[in-house]
């Protein structure tokens, strides 16, 4: 399995420094916040989108994914919901990212079948143009989906290999999954695992991988056993947790971690 971390860790840092702690802590690729306070965005031009993906391509450096936030099963209008997610899909392809993360977003206001439905109709309408940019849609496992079962209830609908499921273990633990269980949900359709830690269920503070109660090691092995191997990509979540420690000077412990469990589940 490969190794990346999110710049949801590091919010603002420029993409030289990106890559100078990814290459310096053995990682091999990066998960770009796409937001307009990151250097990354849809926004950007085509000769600043190239200069980013020269910077990466130099180094050896992998983008994994832009992480943007469109929300697919949100109430109100497909049209500009779409639009989101094929601007975020331009701007993979021109970094040579091969995956778009979006969230769920249902909210309260809509039957669960109502917006696995509406989730459904987006992602279709957008896995073409995906398919046409040789990009894949993500559907975290999060806030309304946070499971497994959750979110295979909408990718069962919409049935188009270009979209499919990224596992975040956080969500699916706090929703009662098992990781066995949201392995068998999820594998037809992963794309990549976003691991983390945290101190409980109502606690989470990012931690340093192994230091909270996450079940990693139980991932892993589950990963390894059923001969999984894609990308571990660690979401610290410092952007919303100011009180957090600085991610580069847990980089070496994360990454020592995920080698040491990767190791006992080989």
């Amino acid at each position: 399995m490969k190794l990346a971390f999110s710049t949801l860790g590091v919010p603002g840092l420029p993409l030289d420094d990106v890559v100078r702690l990814a290459s310096a802590h053995g990682y091999h690729g990066v998960e770009l916040r796409a937001h307009p306070e990151e250097p990354v965005h849809p926004g950007l031009g085509p000769a600043e989108r190239a200069e980013a993906a020269a910077r990466f391509q130099d180094t050896g450096i992998e983008v994994l994914a832009v992480a943007g936030y469109a929300k697919v099963a949100a109430p109100g209008a497909d049209a500009p919901v779409v639009e989101e997610i094929r601007r975020l899909i331009d701007l993979a392809h021109d970094l040579g990212a091969g995956y778009v993360r979006v969230f769920p977003g249902a909210g309260d206001s809509q039957k669960p079948e109502d917006a696995d439905a509406v989730a459904a109709r987006r992602l279709g309408t957008a896995a073409e143009h995906a398919a046409d940019r040789g990009v894949r849609i993500l559907l975290e496992t999060h806030d309304s989906h946070r499971t497994g079962a959750d979110a295979i209830r909408v990718l069962g609908l919409v049935g188009h290999r270009q979209v499919g499921s990224l596992w975040d273990v956080m969500h699916t633990w706090l929703g009662g999954e098992q990781p066995n269980e949201s392995y068998a949900a999820l594998s037809p359709y992963l794309g990549y695992v976003q691991v983390k830690d945290i101190a409980s269920a109502t606690d989470t503070t990012p931690l340093p991988l192994g230091a909270g109660v996450l079940p990693l090691a139980e991932c892993v092995e589950v990963l390894s056993r059923h001969g999984w191997d894609g990308w571990l990509c660690w979401e610290y979540e410092k952007r919303w947790y100011e009180t957090a420690a600085p991610l580069p000077e847990l980089l070496d412990a994360g990454h020592d971690h995920l080698a040491r469990l990767l190791n006992d589940s080989a």
